[in-house]
């Protein structure tokens, strides 16, 4: 998160570009879409089928093979052997913080709905992209999502945490020096008034800020328990949150039949967030191998990150604080292998928008780590496992990540075969011919 904070509460922004109910969602339709002569790859077991049809009506796939008889109303893609496979899944995005810079946020000559229309035409890049479903844990989401799900504005199917909970001096805290506490002096922090954040200190505040999430429409709570890169008061070894404060959020969002991740390095906030039940950890590069091997003996995620020491527009001081988080990610990754820690992938950029363009491309630096089919099970089958933590806050009912009967039907026509040349899906304009989301047509259909 980062440490400047002169940007407009976005409450008006998002209010200007897309007021609407926060669970507002589109009815899809019974029309069907019939893929003609398409090899399925099987994101579980690393493999691609011989050519086949498969048909798609609404918004699942209907059937498979010699089952897939489709209407004459039906539109016909032909595959000419081509890969049909799931939709992308970014674990760790952010959609408003990645779609501006701080410059954008504090231009005096913007307005809140110059600034939401660049949000929403980021929403639409990533869904053509090929990212059909992300999880945003992080900053004001839920009207955003809302005119997505009513077909308002077009952009992936999107998990929503809502405003991340920080302790005081936490990763959370992005108050502008002049901002004061508002426990003594009463005034919320900007960021706090935009949906960026709560600042939460002791039990029955994280449980105020947790439970306002969830009335809000959050899938899933995310906590900062430990320090940050990006952030101006915690250096990155701290451990945030005790114990109890921690079990709180976990108990107000087991409650909701939900669960709790947090961002976390270190092996001492990693260990505190699993004896409080913590369900899934962000980031972690800093791990040893016996927390690792503690993680997947207790079930608990690894959503992490293919991070580089820096990028164009990085801020110096951003950049120092990486520094052994970038030394510690290549034994992080392995090591997680390993243990057998279930993993998923996300790429967390921030403030940073002409970054966007390589989310695809970021997928590729797990190949020093994983075989190409892990990778793809990684991006598409195992990231799905993770957003069905959700239980019944999942906004979405049914099975992503997969081609299979009954699965929803978010799906990418690849030119090539990704098995043999992974590069292919660092490049979605050449070579993602269909984008299919929620058994919708958004890019092609020759």
């Amino acid at each position: 998160m980062s440490s400047v904070w002169l940007m407009r509460p976005l409450s008006l922004l998002w209010a200007l570009l897309f007021a609407a109910p926060v669970f507002a969602q589109a009815v899809p339709d019974e029309g069907e879409l019939l893929f003609r002569g398409v090899r399925v790859l099987d994101t579980v077991r690393g493999t691609l089928g011989a050519p086949t049809d498969v048909l798609v009506r609404g918004n699942h796939i209907a059937a498979i093979g010699a089952a897939a008889t489709p209407t004459a109303a039906a539109t016909v893609i032909e595959g000419r052997g081509r890969t049909l496979m799931p939709g992308l899944i970014d674990a760790h995005w952010h959609s408003t913080f990645t779609a501006l810079s701080q410059a954008d946020m504090v231009a005096l000559a913007a307005t809140p709905d110059q600034l939401a229309a660049r949000v929403a035409a980021e929403s639409e890049r990533t869904l053509l992209r090929g990212f059909t479903s992300v999880r945003d844990v992080g900053g004001p989401i839920f009207e955003l999502k809302a005119a997505i799900d009513a077909g308002r504005t077009r952009g992936p199917r999107i998990w929503p945490s809502g405003a991340t909970i920080s302790q005081t001096a936490g990763h959370g805290d992005m108050r502008l020096p002049h901002e004061r506490s508002r426990r003594f002096f009463g005034k919320p922090a900007l960021a706090e008034e935009m949906g960026a954040t709560f600042i939460a200190d002791g039990r029955d505040e994280v449980l105020t800020a947790v439970r306002e999430n969830l009335r809000m429409g959050a899938s899933q709570i995310k906590l900062m328990a430990g320090g940050g890169t990006s952030s101006a008061y915690d250096p990155v070894d701290v451990t945030q949150y005790t114990l109890d404060e921690m079990r709180a959020a976990v108990e107000a969002a087991g409650d909701w039949g939900t669960y709790v991740t947090v961002h976390a390095y270190t092996v001492h906030a990693v260990r505190r967030a699993i004896e409080a039940g913590v369900k899934s950890i962000e980031h972690g590069q800093m791990l040893d191998e016996d927390t690792l091997k503690l993680m997947a003996s207790r079930g608990v995620w690894l959503s992490s990150q293919t991070l580089r020491a820096s990028t164009e527009n990085m801020d110096p001081l951003r950049r120092e604080k990486r520094k052994p988080v970038i030394d510690g990610q290549a034994r992080m990754w392995a090591m997680a292998k390993r243990a057998g820690v279930r993993m998923a992938w996300g790429t967390d950029f921030l403030f940073e928008p002409a970054l966007n363009v390589e989310q695809n491309a970021f997928i590729l630096g797990l190949r020093e780590w994983f075989t190409p089919a892990e990778i793809l099970r990684m991006v598409t089958h195992d990231n799905a496992e993770l957003l069905a933590l959700s239980g019944l806050r999942s906004p979405y009912r049914g099975r992503l990540g997969v081609v299979e009967e009954g699965a929803l039907a978010d799906l990418l026509l690849v030119e090539g075969n990704p098995l043999e040349d992974l590069q292919l899906i660092a490049d979605p304009a050449r070579n993602f011919a269909v984008i299919v989301k929620d058994g919708r047509i958004v890019k092609g259909a020759d």
